[in-house]
């Protein structure tokens, strides 16, 4: 953690309140974009504020970075596994581990740093990386139009031009793209197969988690569909087809019918069969109409290594039961 004391000069202020990250700025030679996008916590008296917050001198304040943000993003040759690329959009079978956009902790090494090599783009400037909204801007995920988590691999789509982006997003929006996952979770589902219809917020507890809940209007909706393509004694395969795209959605989804998702970090225990498990999720199939077409083009990304290995321990463990069982 990077942190930064000072005390606001009381004769600077006395007469002329300034905000906070103007005089951390000025005075004390931090730069507003690494304020705007770097702080993990500011205080004044030990009391947490915001960057607008207005200093009239004598305050003790505390600045905390989780990680420094970086004067540009960076294009990287990162090798990209391509299932598609015409001139108007590319599609990627993303590893697991690869972040989409840099963000704090991952600021290199992401898809947004390898599209910028790819498509022969400049740096993206730190005061270009977000928008006055404080939310990423457009410079800074160049093509980005919707996302994976950094352990969920598989398909993603990106638009090359202004115009294919707007296209792209549009489907998304309004939630005309058909998007295909396979997962091996802990546990047998409720049903052979069935939808799932909840409120989705963050855990009060953790705000690195997110809950599913019913019966309540706060949070955003999340519909997940799926099917149970086979038991294998403790364990099951599924497919699920989203029918929203929130943050964690299937994950949270699946540990609300107490099948956590194999090898989640987050949402499920450490596993004594397959102790080194990483997140067994992976998007596997997409249909989605590209730029000008008037028909849904079809996408598929091969089943990964990390899910072979798995299988074949489980189909020497015990017999295959078709469509899991009902509870």
């Amino acid at each position: 953690m990077n942190r930064i004391s000072f005390t606001a000069d009381a004769d600077t202020l006395r007469d002329n309140p300034v905000r906070l990250d103007v005089y951390a700025s000025s005075v004390e030679g931090i730069s507003r974009s690494r304020l705007k996008n770097g702080v993990a916590s500011i205080t004044v008296n030990g009391k947490a504020v915001k960057l607008s917050y207005k200093l009239t001198g004598g305050e003790e304040v505390e600045i905390e970075w989780d990680d420094p943000v970086p004067e540009t993003i960076i294009p990287e040759d990162i090798p990209l596994d391509v299932v598609f690329e015409n001139a108007d959009v590319l599609v990627v079978n993303k590893k697991q581990g690869m972040v989409v956009h840099p963000a704090a902790g991952n600021w290199t090494g992401t898809l947004v740093n390898a599209l910028l090599y790819r498509w022969g783009m400049s740096a993206v400037a730190a005061d270009e990386q977000k928008t006055s909204a404080g939310t990423v801007s457009d410079a800074a995920r160049p093509g980005i139009v919707h996302r994976l988590d950094k352990d969920t691999s598989g398909l993603i789509i990106c638009g090359k031009t202004r115009d294919a982006v707007e296209t792209l997003q549009k489907q998304f929006q309004s939630r005309h793209v058909y998007k295909e996952y396979i997962a091996i979770v802990k546990g047998k589902p409720p049903s052979k197969s069935g939808e799932i219809k909840t409120q989705i917020l963050r855990d009060p507890s953790d705000r690195k988690r997110f809950v599913a809940k019913t019966g309540t209007t706060q949070g955003k909706f999340a519909w997940t569909k799926y099917q149970c393509v086979a038991t294998y004694g403790p364990y099951s395969l599924m497919r699920l087809c989203l029918k929203t795209g929130r943050t964690h959605q299937i994950r949270v989804h699946m540990k609300y019918i107490n099948c956590p998702i194999l090898g989640d970090p987050i949402y499920s225990r450490k596993d004594g069969l397959f102790d080194s498990a990483t997140l067994m999720l992976h998007s596997r199939k997409m249909a989605i109409r590209l730029p000008g077409a008037d028909e849904f083009s079809v996408f598929e990304a091969p089943v990964p290594r990390r899910f072979r290995k798995v299988m074949r321990v489980l189909h020497r463990k015990w017999p295959r039961e078709n469509g899991g069982v009902s509870r």
